[in-house]
């Protein structure tokens, strides 16, 4: 069992991060005493209408466009575990191990919630194989926006499957039998319960969110970089100008902007040498600025849907006992729209960051060395990375375009409108992983550029992210494949140590 400090779910709001700390930290996860009494209460109400005789939808008849055959009350274990064998549809590779445990993690809060009606074994199974980090094989694709990833999840509790534990990929019953939890025999309701719902799309989202929290600063840093190696001008980031338009992700960004580079030596002797810079280094504050604004809608969104109860049907109280109401609660549409609209703003901090790598290694673009190398000529420096950096920047132009306004029929005529929110924060997960590789090519470059800049001192943030780099990858004179320091600043960038001390640089507001 983990010994960290565990995450409380129940006595009011979660929050994304919750969920990553969840996911990715590895830290326990346990749900209040009126948590348990929510879900217990739904559970109860759900048993007495299993056997009224009267249709409930799902608890005592068939799924989607069966929804009009009422079943028996000795056919509804059989309904659950026959839900879950149909519904694991999934193709292709698996989700990280963090992914499952982030999908995992927001099905228990969707449960606290007390609406579901599942019984209390299923959410003790899910937070037992949480907490003992048994993480089921879940495959990626296959999902619609619902359904198949937690079906997937669903199984492992009844010991069917595939699980990764302790760094082994073993069987499910295997593997419950090592944590000491017995594979369940599910009840009325429990198999669309765990089908059902926004859990993987809201998983998969507050990972996503994590990671472009953090490819917000990042992109501040390295972009504060190029601007001092390219000699800009620093009325691009002057408070008069910038506190002249209203938009809160701006104002961060031209903030933070100017503390990386406060005290600038650099700068300081490059002022007046021209009007005005390219776009792509005079409006940082403006670009970065819309995508935060994006990134704190997106967060917002998430934050609700987590906060929501998203079965169907919902077991909700009423006078002195319990309805069941048919609606539409598990479509995703407002997460799949947010992962969308941020695989947008992602694309944006990646397609800028582009356009300065190509600044930095054209030489009609600045005063440095031809390609950041001293023997241009028999050495092409840096030249081949910006090829790279504009491919990955043409995968996220592509990964930009929505998922949410696809469609199709599914379930006969029941399930006629999807969100695919599953696709989109899938497809944001690839457009980050781009986008921090195209950072650190410009992380690369930029360092690169300062290596041949005599002027000293660089600015105070600016100047130490330079250390960052030069502490673990050498200037490059290609004597091996340039492959292998990409992949170095990538990992630098993905180190959330490194990240905190550098957001020791940023500007100390709270946007």
């Amino acid at each position: 069992m983990n010994s960290q400090a565990e995450i409380l779910i129940g006595d009011g709001a979660a929050d994304w991060q919750q969920v990553v700390a969840v996911a990715r930290q590895r830290q326990p996860l346990r749900l209040s005493d009126s948590a348990w009494a929510r879900i217990d209460e739904a559970r109860a109400a759900v048993l007495a209408m299993a056997g009224s005789g009267k249709a409930h939808y799902g608890i005592n008849t068939g799924l989607g466009a069966l929804c009009n055959v009422v079943l028996a009350v000795d056919e509804l274990q059989r309904l659950s575990r026959h839900t879950l064998m149909s519904h694991a549809c999934g193709i292709g590779e698996p989700l990280r191990a963090e992914q499952v445990r982030a999908i995992m993690c927001c099905a228990v809060v969707n449960y606290s919630h007390g609406h579901s009606g599942i019984s209390r074994q299923v959410v003790e199974g899910l937070l037992q194989m949480l907490n003992h980090d048994l993480v089921p094989v879940v495959p990626a694709q296959g999902s619609v926006g619902y359904l198949a990833h937690m079906a997937h999840i669903g199984l492992a509790l009844l010991g069917v499957g595939e699980v990764d534990l302790a760094g082994r990929r073993v069987d499910a019953g295997e593997a419950l039998q090592a944590i000491g939890l017995a594979p369940l025999t599910l009840g009325p309701k429990d198999g669309l319960s765990l089908v059902n719902g926004t859990p993987a799309m809201t998983g998969l989202a507050c990972l996503a969110l994590a990671d472009a929290y953090a490819l917000a600063d990042w992109a501040d840093i390295v972009a504060a970089m190029s601007f001092e190696a390219l000699g800009c001008q620093l009325d691009a980031i002057d408070p008069a100008a910038i506190q002249r338009k209203a938009h809160v992700g701006m104002q961060r960004s031209a903030a933070n902007l100017r503390c990386l580079l406060d005290g600038s030596r650099v700068l300081e002797l490059t002022q007046g040498e021209r009007l005005q810079d390219a776009l792509s280094l005079r409006s940082i504050p403006q670009v970065h600025g819309a995508c935060r604004d994006q990134l704190r809608h997106a967060a917002q969104q998430v934050g609700d849907e987590l906060n929501s109860a998203t079965d169907n049907p919902l077991v909700v109280r009423h006078g002195e006992g319990h309805r069941i109401i048919s609606q539409a609660n598990p479509h995703g549409e407002s997460v799949a729209m947010a992962c969308d609209l941020l695989a947008i703003a992602v694309c944006e901090w990646s397609s800028i960051a582009e356009r300065r790598i190509f600044r930095l290694v054209t030489p009609q673009a600045n005063s440095l060395p031809p390609f950041l190398t001293a023997e241009g000529g028999v050495k092409s420096g840096k030249m081949i990375a910006q090829y790279s950096a504009a491919s990955l920047v043409a995968d996220n132009k592509r990964l930009a375009l929505p998922a949410v306004t696809d469609n199709f029929l599914t379930s006969g005529l029941q399930e006629d409108h999807l969100s695919l929110g599953e696709s989109a924060a899938l497809k944001l997960d690839k457009a980050l992983d781009n986008a921090f590789q195209v950072l650190a090519i410009e992380y690369l470059l930029a360092a690169q550029a300062f290596d041949f800049i005599a002027a000293r001192p660089f600015g105070a943030g600016t100047g130490r992210a330079w250390q960052k780099l030069r502490e673990r990858i050498a200037h490059y004179t290609e004597e091996h494949p340039l492959h292998l320091d990409i992949r170095a600043s990538y990992q630098l960038l993905r180190d959330p140590r490194t990240l905190a001390e550098l957001r020791e640089q940023l500007a100390p507001i709270d946007c």
